[in-house]
């Protein structure tokens, strides 16, 4: 892909510069001044990006999904549409003494439209919640997780297709992927 600058639609309130080549920022999208986006991505109408907010290179985030500060976008992360994130654990309004909480959503991570993101909450890489999931606790790489609370049911591959049982600790993608378990999730053993 050539080098494009970014497009911004003229409905839109952008105040950064930090914003990468080939990046769409659609109509009604509001972006403070210290938010730094990457190369390549999309935003869909009617979102807002908070100052302490980074995005990283080929990230989509539909509409209607508000990125408060300390939110952390890796790259390749899928957000649907209406996700909400939080950054606050005792929410009370006019109170200056908050302590903000970080939101990760590592690299290659997909969440469901409508899912909910507790404050202080790391998606793992290629990570994918369900629709309407309300996420209370670290996922794991790779996991599957949906439901109220959250709760892992399987494994994705990098597509986003459940994983099925290979051997002990082993799980295995359509493609032939062996992916091994491990603390944080699974990684790949062989391609």
């Amino acid at each position: 892909m050539t080098n494009s600058k970014p497009y911004i639609h003229p409905n839109s309130l952008v105040a950064t510069q930090k914003i990468g080549n080939n990046t769409r920022v659609w109509a009604f999208v509001n972006i403070l001044e210290g938010a730094q986006i990457g190369e390549n991505c999309n935003i869909c109408d009617h979102c807002f990006i908070e100052n302490d907010v980074i995005i990283g290179d080929d990230v989509t985030i539909k509409c209607g999904v508000y990125l408060w500060d300390k939110a952390r976008i890796g790259n390749k992360a899928m957000i649907g549409p209406n996700v909400v994130f939080t950054n606050d654990l005792r929410h009370r309004s006019k109170y200056s003494e908050k302590e903000f909480y970080a939101v990760i959503v590592e690299e290659g991570a997909s969440l469901g439209a409508n899912s909910t993101i507790l404050a202080g909450v790391t998606i793992g890489k290629y990570a994918m919640t369900g629709i309407g999931s309300v996420v209370t606790k670290n996922v794991k790489d790779h996991a599957l997780v949906f439901g109220n609370p959250a709760k892992q049911h399987g494994w994705v591959d990098f597509d986003g297709t459940k994983l099925v049982k290979h051997d002990k600790n082993l799980w295995k993608a359509e493609s032939g992927t062996i992916f091994e378990e491990y603390e944080n999730g699974l990684k790949v053993l062989n391609k």
